[in-house]
């Protein structure tokens, strides 16, 4: 196998890895905003999915200015994933969880046992 060969195929396998994850985390925002009692294609649209869960964690609708302000978006974030994690009654520790590995983590909030607490 030449190198150029073996570099498409490398490349293609990351792909298919890369498409799989995405798959597992808009399944996984689709049934926790079902769970929350909104619809779940929400979480397809831009900026409206922000606007949707704010609602779910309880937060105000200007916390989008934030999500647009550098560095400040990132600790916007980290609070909107901790209160996800309070949203549906998982610790503190699950909303870090969702913060480091979102990707893991809320696939298992949206396909676990946790129930939106509101």
């Amino acid at each position: 196998m030449n190198e150029s060969a073996g570099s498409g195929l490398l490349g293609g396998l990351f792909g298919l890895v890369w498409l799989a994850i995405m798959i597992a985390i808009i399944v996984g925002m689709w049934k926790m905003f079902t769970k929350a009692g909104k619809p779940g294609w929400a979480c397809l649209i831009p900026i409206y999915n922000i606007v949707v869960l704010l609602e779910i964690v309880g937060r105000p609708l200007w916390f989008i200015i934030l999500m647009l302000i550098p560095v400040v978006n990132f600790v916007a974030a980290i609070i909107i994933s901790l209160d996800l994690a309070k949203s549906f009654g998982k610790s503190t520790a699950f909303g870090i969880g969702i913060v480091l590995l979102g990707f893991i983590f809320i696939p298992m909030l949206g396909f676990g046992d946790a129930k939106y607490e509101g």
